[in-house]
């Protein structure tokens, strides 16, 4: 017995030192030119640095964006503002997997129990694979719930309920993790620091999952926002159609609140590292809102001390017609070509290819607003996030948006200026972009 496990002891370091090659240190990977490939529909803009804040006069007399050099890592970001056709697919996929949940309890062709090794799932991942036929009558039954029950029907129409599109998602909240009291004692083999959790509580961290953090959201925009933001107006027409009518698809997506844009990110993310693990590829990519600084930074495509994104002090063009949608001339909103909203792409881009950085919709950020943010956030990639609790104060669950919308003036389309609006208000002159980090 004892020279059998000598001979495998031996085994064991005769296969160890074949592993080392040639005895020199060379990596675990083969390949070390990895090259990343551009993402759909986005841009790539490079790392540099310029000065963030405002480059005219401060016609408000806010205060809030003094001058400071900063430096801004490369990222992607996509060429226009998300489209109702692009939050419809989201829309879709949050009503199809409630449909494909619902119907797994019965029919288990729409859930995956086992792995490839025959080794329970719990809970059961959803079979896409699966057809998913709304007509079919042993489905519709089951199926009935996501309707609208028939007293709340408008002319006998069976429309999904909206109220039931919610989505469910997580994240893991690096800003607890990476506080050093939150950090894990190998001395005493536990972590003895505390977490916020989405309550507001303080709670002991447990382990690892004290810092993944999991929320829900109705992910249906508010397509009554255009009634409710403007008084005495009449906007039934696009209250009624602005989302989902075909010819309103390319306009950007308005009445999503930060917290759905942020789930949208999450689950674009989501979206494509599925599919990326299913190919065996390289799969950490994370979509997200882009940071403040990173907004302004690729508003102004690479121009120093630009006032508006094409990098003139006018809204006019050397023929005398407006370059951007927004109010000009007093409220003569149609005199640049559109009422409200305009499909993207139907101005010039900036220098770095980005459309309606100014105008169309105003854009959300992952920063939060604070009126002297500029003077403690960190000059490489600055930043000021805040997760405000529910009991918090409403001044705490202020986010940053940029760029002007269809129904702002000038002022609010130049690149250095800031503003803001609560995390869970949805209006019809905010939209969002996502950014994806590039690998450097």
């Amino acid at each position: 017995m004892r020279n059998i496990a000598f001979i495998a002891l031996g085994l064991l370091v005769i296969s160890g030192c074949g592993t080392t090659g040639s005895g020199e240190l060379t990596g675990v990977t083969s390949n070390s030119t990895f090259m990343e490939p551009a993402p759909y529909g986005m841009i790539f803009i490079p790392q540099g640095s310029f000065n963030m804040g405002q480059n005219e006069q401060d016609v408000a007399s806010t205060s809030n964006a003094q001058t400071k050099t900063v430096t801004v890592s490369s990222f992607w970001m996509d060429e226009t503002e998300i489209t109702n056709s692009e939050y419809r697919q989201f829309v879709y996929w949050v009503r199809d997997s409630i449909a494909r949940r619902l119907l797994g309890e019965q029919f288990d062709q729409f859930l995956i129990a086992e792995d490839a090794l025959g080794n329970e799932i719990d809970p059961p991942y959803l079979n896409w694979d699966e057809e998913l036929d709304w007509y079919n009558q042993e489905y519709a039954e089951i199926l009935e719930e996501m309707y609208y029950p028939e007293k709340e029907r408008f002319s006998r129409r069976k429309e999904i309920d909206t109220r039931k599109l919610e989505y469910e998602y997580e994240w893991i909240d690096l800003q607890q993790a990476a506080k050093r009291s939150n950090r894990y004692n190998f001395e005493t083999k536990k972590y003895e620091g505390q977490v916020y959790n989405l309550k507001g509580e303080r709670e002991d961290i447990v382990d690892r999952s004290s810092f993944i953090m999991k929320d829900r959201v109705l992910v249906y925009p508010d397509t009554l926002c255009w009634i409710a933001d403007f008084t005495y107006s009449y906007n039934e027409p696009v209250t009624r159609m602005y989302f989902w009518h075909p010819g309103y698809a390319t306009y950007p997506v308005v009445g999503v609140s930060w917290k759905q844009a942020t789930a949208f990110c999450i689950w674009r993310s989501e979206l494509l590292n599925n599919y990326l693990i299913k190919e065996a590829q390289p799969w950490a990519h994370d979509y997200r809102l882009p940071t403040e600084s990173e907004w302004e930074y690729a508003a102004r495509g690479g121009l120093e001390q630009s006032v508006y994104p094409w990098g003139g002090y006018y809204t006019r063009n050397d023929r005398g017609c407006f370059v951007a949608n927004f109010k000009p001339l007093r409220g003569r909103y149609a005199d640049d070509g559109a009422m409200r909203t305009q499909m993207v792409q139907e101005y010039a881009p900036n220098d770095y290819g980005l459309y309606d950085m100014a105008g169309n919709v105003s854009e959300w950020t992952s920063s939060a607003f604070d009126e002297s943010a500029y003077a403690y956030t960190h000059d490489l990639n600055p930043d000021y996030k805040y997760n405000a609790r529910p009991d918090e104060s409403h001044v705490m669950k202020r986010k940053v948006i940029r760029g002007g919308s269809w129904k702002d003036v000038a002022y609010f389309l130049q690149c250095g200026t800031r503003s803001y609006e609560y995390q869970d208000s949805a209006t019809s002159y905010i939209g969002f972009r996502c950014v994806r980090d590039y690998i450097e």
